[in-house]
């Protein structure tokens, strides 16, 4: 479904991701582990077309995508969720949801979204800027749902959010790819969060992936130490 074949993303002269190469199958998720700073954002903002390819190709359901605007994209099945999440703070919960819905028909928002994370239901009238943090994780998730993508990107959904609001996302990761075979790839710091849903896991490490393996066979230990500072 996603097929990333030796990019290369500069910033002015500095070359920020050396020849990255991954796969994500449809109904797969996949893992990009790594600190701060080793390219994990410049790989979605690349992969989004925020930022722009030096090298290589993005395919998306066997299409190349590697040129294409971010609005185009989004149009072909991708969709993302930023790090820091970047709700609309002064509009409601439901209004933040109906922007992602542009590209769609229907301005209904559909009942699984509500079904995924009741608390948005709850809040549908609330302002996005008074949400917790893990609820405008939640929003922001709906928000990339309602879209209808093939591929979801989620950068760092965990960060700033409590134990108990992690365990919800994960479990509604699980139950997005039942009730629609949605391919995703997350990236993360929070090793156990990974180890819950996803498949494979690959570690990226001064713009280079360093290391894969599937979630059976993975060696946490090492994992860990690549993510030690």
């Amino acid at each position: 479904m996603l097929h990333v074949k030796d990019v290369f993303v500069s910033y002015g002269q500095s070359e920020a991701l050396h020849g990255v190469s991954f796969e994500a199958a449809r109904n797969e998720i996949v893992a990009i582990m790594g600190r701060n700073g080793m390219g994990k954002t410049t790989l979605f903002k690349a992969l989004m077309g925020v930022l722009p390819v030096k090298g290589g190709a993005i395919e998306l359901d066997g299409a190349d995508v590697s040129k294409d605007e971010s609005f185009r994209r989004v149009a072909k099945g991708l969709a993302y969720v930023p790090q820091g999440r970047q709700i609309f703070s002064s509009l409601s919960v439901e209004e933040n949801i109906r922007t992602g819905m542009e590209q769609i028909k229907s301005r209904r928002i559909p009942d699984e979204i509500y079904a995924l994370f009741p608390v948005l239901y709850e809040m549908r009238n609330r302002k996005g800027g008074n949400l917790s943090g893990g609820q405008q994780q939640q929003l922001a998730i709906a928000r990339a749902l309602v879209s209808e993508p093939k591929v979801l990107l989620l950068d760092e959904p965990t960060e700033g959010i409590q134990p108990s609001v992690i365990k919800d996302i994960a479990r509604a990761l699980h139950e997005i790819r039942k009730l629609r075979e949605i391919t995703i790839v997350v990236s993360e710091q929070v090793l156990s969060f990974a180890m819950d849903v996803a498949d494979r896991l690959f570690v990226i490490e001064g713009g280079r992936l360093v290391h894969e393996s599937p979630r059976d066979a993975t060696d946490t230990a090492r994992i860990r130490q690549f993510l030690s500072v």
